[in-house]
């Protein structure tokens, strides 16, 4: 069962509570919003604690390193296609302009025989919590709920 961690940033905004989600890069997602949003996060072997992974993960996808701060375990999700994702939300403020994603290669065009490079994120954005519902992976939507009623 593949699995992966991740972090979920959040801090206080004009409209109550905003998180960070990245864009998923590559060509599948290029063009969608909604369902192509999701939280930093990475596979991880399952000999590696979550914790450690979703920090190693971040750092990997951003390009900058996890902020300290008090993590709030928000548990886990299965997603569509059998993944599970844990998480964690921190308290913390980034500039979306200074992410260096990493990134991943995969053939493209397929069956074209050739490999092209593509960023584990295309983009990073702050969203409130109603917007981020629209546009998050589905599964992951659970996050947002268990973050909000942290916050209450």
């Amino acid at each position: 069962m593949r699995r992966s961690a991740g972090l979920l940033l959040h801090r206080p905004g004009d409209k109550g509570t905003e998180v960070l989600l990245g864009h998923m890069g590559g060509p599948f997602y290029a063009r969608r919003d909604a369902g192509a949003w999701t939280i930093p996060k990475g596979e991880y072997d399952p000999a590696e604690p979550a914790w450690d992974a979703a920090r190693r993960e971040f750092e990997e996808e951003l390009g900058l390193p996890p902020p300290d701060g008090e993590a709030v375990a928000l548990g886990e999700v299965r997603q569509s296609g059998g993944k599970i994702v844990t998480a964690w939300a921190v308290e913390a403020d980034l500039d979306p302009a200074t992410i260096a994603p990493g990134s991943f290669r995969m053939e493209w065009p397929p069956h074209s025989g050739r490999t092209e490079e593509f960023p584990e994120l295309d983009r990073v954005a702050w969203f409130t919590l109603d917007r981020a519902r629209e546009v998050i992976v589905k599964a992951q939507a659970a996050f947002l709920d268990r973050l909000a009623e942290h916050s209450n």
